[in-house]
Formats: structure tokens, sequence, C-alpha cells
């Protein structure tokens, strides 16, 4: 049944009857009897029930989109949305005195992911059954995702994310398989979620589990013992890597995902009666960074071992079924397992592997182009290169940085491989469903039709000397910014003046996002500000990130922030012209909050660094005007909006890559000739800001940026400070401000999903 049948049957059958049976079934009462959990219960059984009766997508050949992230946030309002009756349930449920949105916090959000690589795999997931093709996501069931993040004295904690009830879009399936480790073997179970496309079909999101996972071996924070693989396989998303048992953890986990994934795909081919000789006709397998790299090897081994198929032949078909998307250029996230630690873990895989690098040697002398290095690691992004069809990078300039540098080499040898695909995102959870006011106000202005072709978007402009539409766009702003006020101070306690300017940056912790920088600047506003330099308007800077439990310095910048947030907030010479907020536990849920109230999106990473980024496509969209680098999809961004709706600074890609390759960047040489650099970074271990904080930490941070600096701070600070004044000072032409929302919002049309995965499927997948 297709959704739209399934919106005729909701409407003539009413969903005020299907909840009231749900209600009597679940608890034997009627809806108006019930709390808001329970609601939820029963909102949840109605809406599984409608996916149930929807058709599911079908195929002659079929897209396996391999994981270790799907960030996919709560279920309940993109579900609802998707399906049709998002309006009628809210209707039925005011009815009973019920606030949907009550309902909706009901729900916790899945933890499976961590940022933008899990969160881009969630809004594909979306937009490939939107398009109605046949697709599935495969990934892992983490119990507690990456950690709840707690802040304690200033520091970041870690504590597990328990987000699994029994009430939950997880549905158990009776499939499972044998997994062996060595001479070790594990029977594994399939959770599936459904993934229903906007007025479409159903796909589903496979996540592979084993129910001898146990959370009592947690013990202090996250510890637990690593060694113990069958209680601890899927407790948590990037266990910690410091040492060889994290390791040998992260191995594991990642042969467990694709060995699982393989199994399952040939399951499916033998269903459909198709021969494995033809395997690359009926599926493609796309690899999402390197994480699932071993699914080549260990299809290679199944068809060798088990389906009796020669080894060229294997080594054929599985390079023409599989593809390779690449989301990044620094070194340390181009994974390179020691052999050693996969003869440990996976021994089975590894005459595989030394094949293959066979292979390459005897075609290249090149060792740069070897699988295997000097060193005995394998690499495994050269696998996907040299046995996959397709590598792509993630916006315009990342897959042109990887042809003239990174991946040069390759590039020569395999041209025809590498093609681009700008990133996306899906705007039916980042517009209609986390900001409706907005949502409401651009159909009242072009109608409807944006929302199943976003190149319609542009329809705006039409709009763009309309001092009303743009006052009624600029009215959904300031609305947004009142609710997150509420929301920030019943959650962190912290108030702030709703008509300040919302200078916002959430992302993962890292020292290339340079949210250090961000830091600096906000210490240079207070120094202004104490000494007499008062802004024309308050200025509220908010930050939302996690960083790795090992990766010490981004610890240490969230440190720094949060005394920042202590000693601004609390003196009164300055807090009434500035306030400062690290939120706690920022994840999918917190962004939908944030993103549409943002005034100034911070997309300051070092040039070069960033793939591509899709929070700026998130901020964009939601009418916030970038403040950034010429650095992953800003720069396209910056080509859609023009020169006067951006603000851009620093250096480019270009000199950055060649101040690297010279050693010529010396961060202690800015400190020394800049009076505004040395004040900033002096005040990280004032005494002001030691008396809230902890000397080690502040101390580390500030001897990294003296001292090495590799993500280039002080390089681009000055200018930083420069250009996010003017942007401070052009706010204040409310009107000029107004257009450079809309125009921004207009040309966000390019960065739906939806484009990014009809060009994936005309380029790469052809299904």
């Amino acid at each position: 049944m297709g959704i739209e049948r399934i919106r005729e049957q909701v409407y003539c059958h009413e969903v005020e009857k299907e909840l009231a049976t749900a209600a009597k079934e679940l608890y034997g009462k009627s809806l108006h009897e019930l709390d808001d959990a329970q609601v939820y219960d029963c909102v949840l059984q109605m809406t599984k029930d409608f996916i149930h009766a929807a058709k599911h997508i079908r195929g002659d050949k079929k897209i396996y989109y391999i994981s270790a992230e799907f960030l996919i946030g709560k279920l309940l309002t993109n579900n609802l949305i998707n399906l049709g009756i998002y309006d009628k349930v809210r209707e039925v449920l005011a009815k009973y005195g019920k606030d949907i949105t009550a309902i909706e916090d009901v729900e916790n959000e899945p933890s499976l992911g961590n940022g933008g690589l899990g969160r881009l795999a969630a809004c594909f997931l979306d937009s490939i059954a939107t398009l109605g093709l046949c697709g599935d996501g495969i990934g892992l069931n983490y119990h507690f995702g990456l950690f709840k993040q707690v802040f304690e004295n200033r520091l970041q904690t870690a504590v597990p994310d328990r987000w699994i009830t029994d009430s939950s879009w997880l549905n158990k399936t009776d499939i499972g398989f044998d997994v062996c480790f060595g001479d070790k073997k594990v029977r594994s179970v399939l959770y599936d979620i459904d993934v229903i496309g906007y007025e479409n079909g159903v796909n589903k999101l496979h996540l592979f589990d084993l129910e001898t996972v146990d959370d009592s071996i947690i013990k202090k924070g996250i510890s637990f013992d690593k060694e113990d693989i069958e209680k601890n396989l899927t407790l948590f998303l990037y266990p910690d890597d410091s040492d060889e048992a994290g390791n040998l953890l992260r191995i594991h986990q990642q042969y467990f995902m694709v060995s699982n994934a393989a199994q399952l795909i040939l399951r499916e081919l033998h269903e459909q009666q198709i021969d494995l000789h033809e395997m690359y006709k009926h599926a493609v397998i796309q690899i999402n960074d390197t994480h699932p790299t071993m699914v080549i090897p260990e299809l290679i081994r199944i068809l060798t071992e088990e389906k009796a198929m020669d080894m060229d032949e294997a080594i054929d078909i599985v390079s023409k079924s599989c593809a390779y998307t690449n989301h990044t250029i620094l070194a340390e996230a181009l994974e390179k397992w020691p052999l050693k630690y996969l003869e440990k873990v996976v021994p089975q895989l590894v005459p595989i592997i030394k094949e293959l690098d066979k292979r390459v040697r005897s075609k290249y002398k090149d060792k740069d182009l070897r699988i295997i290095d000097a060193d005995k690691r394998v690499h495994m992004a050269h696998i996907d290169i040299h046995y996959g069809f397709s590598v792509n990078g993630v916006a315009a300039l990342h897959t042109q940085i990887l042809k003239e540098t990174e991946l040069n080499k390759f590039y020569k040898i395999y041209p025809e491989k590498f093609n681009n695909k700008t990133n996306g995102i899906t705007f039916r959870r980042w517009l209609i469903a986390c900001n409706r006011e907005l949502s409401d106000t651009i159909t009242g202005l072009i109608g409807d039709g944006w929302k199943k072709d976003a190149n319609k978007l542009t329809d705006l402009m039409d709009h763009i000397n309309d001092r009303e539409a743009i006052e009624r766009i600029m009215a959904v702003k300031e609305q947004k910014k009142s609710q997150l006020c509420d929301h920030i101070k019943a959650k962190e306690g912290i108030e702030f003046d709703r008509n300040s300017i919302f200078d916002i940056q959430i992302k993962r912790m890292h020292e290339y996002k340079r949210q250090q920088m961000n830091a600096l600047y906000i210490i240079h506003k207070y120094l202004e500000i104490k000494g007499g330099k008062k802004p024309a308007r308050p200025m509220t800077f908010i930050f939302g990130a996690k960083a790795a439990p090992a990766y010490v310095i981004a610890q240490d910048v969230i440190h720094l922030i949060l005394c920042l947030q202590e000693i601004v907030n609390n003196d009164p010479d300055v807090s009434p012209y500035m306030k400062v907020v690290m939120v706690e536990n920022y994840n999918v849920s917190y962004a939908e909050k944030l993103i549409p109230a943002c005034d100034i999106s911070e997309q300051i990473s070092l040039a070069s660094k960033e793939a591509s980024g899709t929070g700026n496509m998130k901020f964009m969209l939601n009418g916030a005007v970038t403040l950034g680098t010429m650095d992953g999809a800003n720069v396209e961004i910056h080509e859609l909006v023009g020169d006067d709706n951006i603000y851009v600074f620093g250096k480019d890609s270009d000199t950055v890559i060649d101040l690297y390759a010279k050693s010529a960047y010396v961060s202690k040489d800015y400190y020394k000739k800049s009076k505004v650099i040395k004040a900033a970074v002096d005040f990280i271990t004032d005494k002001k800001v030691l008396a809230v904080g902890r000397r080690e930490n502040l101390k580390r941070l500030r001897d990294e940026l003296l001292n090495k600096d590799w993500f280039m701070t002080l390089l681009d600070l000055e200018e930083y400070i420069a250009v996010k004044d003017r942007a401070f000072a052009d706010y204040e032409d409310r009107a000029a401000w107004g257009r450079k929302m809309l125009t921004n919002i207009a040309k966000a049309g390019f960065f739906s999903s939806d484009r990014t995965i009809a060009q994936y499927n005309e380029d790469i997948w052809k299904l």
C-alpha cells in the first residue's frame, strides 16, 4: 500500500480510532486517562501499524549502504511527516488535551552515531526511500552509542547513554549469522528500523547485535573490560582506542559489521535466485568511510572458500560491486591497521589481504600504492580504491584536493573511478520538522512544491524586495530564538538576551574545526568590554560538541569554553553585553532547536581540512548567515549566495597546503607580532581563568597553541576577529540582514540530500 493510500485510510477511518484502540490494547484505558509516556506508546504502535501496511520498495538492483554510524535522531515526528499524517495526529492529541511536543519529548534519541558521518548516512537513507530506490542501511546496534556528555567542574565526563527501551523503533527479527574471530564464534541477531520515504515507500536500517552483550561490565564512567568481546562488542560506538585492547575491539566491531553485511547480502541474493557470478548486476555496496572496508576481503573469502569461485573471478565480481566514499583527508581518520592486529582478530582475512596486496605490487612499483606498507600496516582506503569501482569525495573542493594531492597517485592510475558527490541534508527533518513556522511561511509565499523539489526554494528570490515577506521570515527567527532561550534556561539554567545576536558553533569537537579560535574571539571581546568598548548589541555565543574520550586537547578546549562561560556570565561589567553557553550532551534533538534560532553560523575550519560539513547547510536552510573559511561545502555556499550574503575569511586551501608542505607555519611568530593575539592567548592562563579552571588543562592548551597549533588557529585569528566584527555591525541593518536570510534560504535547495542521492544513483549505483 502506498503512502497516499495510507493517508486516505487515515482520514477515512480516523487517527482517533486507531489511537483509542492502541490505548485500550496497551493500557485498558481511554486516551485522555493516559500520561504522556503512555500516549507516546500508543502513537508509536499506531505509526508502526501504518508503516507495516505501506509498500516496501523493491527493485532488480539494490543499494546496501554500510556505515559505522547512523545518527538518525528521534523518529516519531519525521515518520508522521513522511506518512503525511502529522497534522491529523496533532489535532487528535489536542482534542484529548495532549500536546504533541510533549509526546515527542518522551522519545529517546537513538545513540547510533557521533557527528556528520552518521547524520549524513541518516539523511541518505531518508532520501533513498523518498526517491523510491531499493536500498537498506547496514550497521551495528550500539547499546550506549558514543556516550552521554555530563559537565562536572567545567570538565567533560562521559556516562553511558541508555537509549534502548521496551518502546522503541527497533524490530527484532529471526535473522542471525555466525561470525568467526579466529577460533572464537559468535551468533548475531538482527534488529530492523523502518525507513519511510516522504510520501513514498519503506526501506530498512539493519542493525546487528549480540545477545550476549552485558552492560554490567561497565565500571566507572564508560570504562569496561575491552577484552571480553562477547559482552562488550556492541556496547559503545568508537570505544577508546588509546591502547591495543581498544584497537582490537574496534577491529572486532568492524569485522562483525561487515561479516553480517556480507552474509545478509548473499542471503538476499540467494532468496531471489540470483547467480552469484552476476552479483554486481543486482547489488551495489557503498562503503561509507573506511570502517566497513573489510567487506571487500570478506566477500572474496566467502565466494572462494564457501562458494567455490576462483580468486580472479571473486575479486572481479566484488570490485564491480563495491564503491567507496572518502570523508576526510586527515591522516588519523584514514585507517591503517597493524597487520599483527588483523592476524589476531580475523586471521581468515589475512591471506586474502596479502593476495590483494601482492596483485597491487605486481602491477605498480610505487610503494605508496601498496595495501601493506613497510611497517606492516594495512591501509584500508587503499583496499577500497584498488578493489572498488568508484571513489567519491563529498564536496567540490574536497574531491579536488583528493585528486590533486592526497590521493593523486591513485587518481593518476584510476581517473575513471574518481567523482564528486556534494553532501546534502533532508529538508523533511531540517526544516519541515524542526522549523514548522518557517516551513509554513515559505509555503505561504511560494506554495508547497519545494517539499518535493527543493530547487523551487529559489522562487523565494521573487520576494527579495518584498518587505512584508522578509519581515515574516525575520519574525519566525525571533520566535525560534525565544523558544531556544526558554529551552536553554530550562536545560542549562542559563538566561540570556533573546534580542542578542545568536552566534552558534555546533559540531564534533576537533582542533581543525577551530572551536579554540572562537574561544579566543570571546576572550578578545571580553577584554574589549572590560576596557570600556561596548558592543552595539548584546552577543550570545553558543557551543555544542562532544570530544572523544582519548582526545585530550579537544577536552581542554571544552574546559576553556566552560571556564569562559563561568567568567563572562558572572561578570557584571560584561554579562549585559555578552553571554557564553556550552550546551550539555549536544545531539540531534538539541540541533533541531539550535539551528532554527541561529543568526551567525560558525563554519571556521582550517581550509583544506573539512571535507564537506552538513551543519553549514542546515543553518543556511533556516536563514542563518555563514561565517566561514573557504573550506568544504562553504565554497559551494559562497558560489550560490554571492559575496554579500556570506562572511569569508582566512587563508585559502592552496596556501595552507603549501604551508604544510614547507613546514613554514610557526604559531609563535604570530603571537609575538600581534598584541591582540598575545592578549587572547595569554588570558587562557590568566589568574581569572585559573581561579575557575584547572591549571594542567589550561596550560596544556596554551602550550599547544604556541608550540604546535597544527591547525593554524593563530594564522587566521586577526582576520577572523575583523570579519566577525563586520558581521555583527551589519546585523544592525535589519532590512539588509533580512535579505541575507532570505537569499540563504532560497539558495539552499542545491543541498537537498534528494539531489545528492539522485546523483549517486545516476553516476554510481544505477538502480
